[in-house]
């Protein structure tokens, strides 16, 4: 299939046809605020099936389901006080929680790998938001083969993924994936930094409790290789040797930078892009400059960390 024919509109017409789609069990790559999503019915079993094997995703690493508000998260997932507060207050946005699932919870059991808890985000896109509140709560990891570069365009779905529509609503704003935390009885614990940054978490409901050490997958995104190029990546790094496609960032000019003058928003944002013109640049490897450990800085390392790790 051309990669023209399989783009939709952002409008009411492209929309419906993407609708239609899902409805009848197909997939569709959907915009969001942080990255395109391949987007399933959370409750058919067979398309969810469609998006592991559409991105060759591993069995044991779930899914995030979109829901149109707090009313269709409460279906799903049972809410202790402190979700409410954070669904309050981070809801529609980048936020995914990770809750108890409900038994009879409307999902299949591959969107939560078999675990007891489902991760949970309500959309801030306008195009996502119409669409979970046409056909119900959607399964949507990124749209993208499993472990490489996240896509921020609908270019960057079409590169990495064969014979899926595409609705194009242009870049992605965040530009990195949401914050996703888990909730329960006792407090919360970050499981993945992302788009909502952890002072702002902190200043909502107090630091998190200690996380302990687990070599289980308990929420999308928290494999040691994932995000990754083709080639092999250097990070911190100041200069960069002929063979390198180098990632400025600030004072390190490179040959492209995330945000020459330092701000971690539009670093955030440009992150993946820059990923995606590295891996294309015909160079061996990559290397990326400094970036600060901190605010949306540590969602920026963490996926950085995660594209430079050791292959599987």
């Amino acid at each position: 299939m051309p990669p023209e024919s399989r783009l939709l509109t952002p409008d009411p017409a492209g929309i419906a046809a993407a609708a239609a789609i899902l409805r009848a069990g197909g997939l569709v790559a959907v915009p969001t605020e942080t990255v395109y999503g391949l987007a399933a019915r959370a409750d058919d079993g067979a398309a969810v099936a469609g998006i592991y094997a559409a991105k060759g995703r591993p069995s044991f690493n779930p899914l995030i389901v979109h829901v149109a508000d707090a009313a269709q998260a409460e279906a799903l997932a049972l809410f202790p006080p402190l979700a409410h507060v954070l669904a309050a207050r981070f809801w529609p946005g980048p936020l995914t929680l990770v809750l108890p699932r409900r038994a009879d919870a409307a999902v299949a059991s591959l969107v939560t790998a078999g675990l007891e808890t489902i991760a949970l985000r309500c959309p801030a896109h306008a195009v996502m938001q119409a669409l979970v509140r046409d056909v119900g709560p959607l399964a949507a990891p990124s749209a993208n083969a499993s472990g490489r570069i996240s896509p921020t365009r609908a270019a960057h779905v079409l590169y990495s993924l064969a014979d899926v529509m595409v609705i194009d609503a242009g870049p992605c704003a965040a530009g990195v994936e949401s914050t996703i935390v888990a909730v329960d009885a006792e407090g919360w614990r970050l499981l993945r930094p992302g788009a909502v940054a952890m002072e702002a978490l902190v200043a909502e409901v107090g630091a998190p409790l200690a996380s302990a050490v687990t070599a289980t997958v308990q929420a999308p995104g928290m494999l040691a290789s994932h995000y990754a190029p083709a080639q092999p990546v250097r990070l911190e790094a100041v200069t960069a040797a002929r063979h390198e496609f180098h990632i400025g960032f600030g004072p390190v000019a490179g040959d492209a930078s995330l945000s020459e003058r330092g701000d971690l928003a539009e670093a955030a944002a440009r992150l993946f892009d820059l990923l995606h013109l590295a891996q294309a640049s015909g160079r061996a490897a990559i290397a990326v400059a400094p970036v600060p450990n901190h605010g949306l800085g540590l969602a920026i390392n963490d996926r950085l960390g995660r594209a430079a790790a050791p292959r599987g």
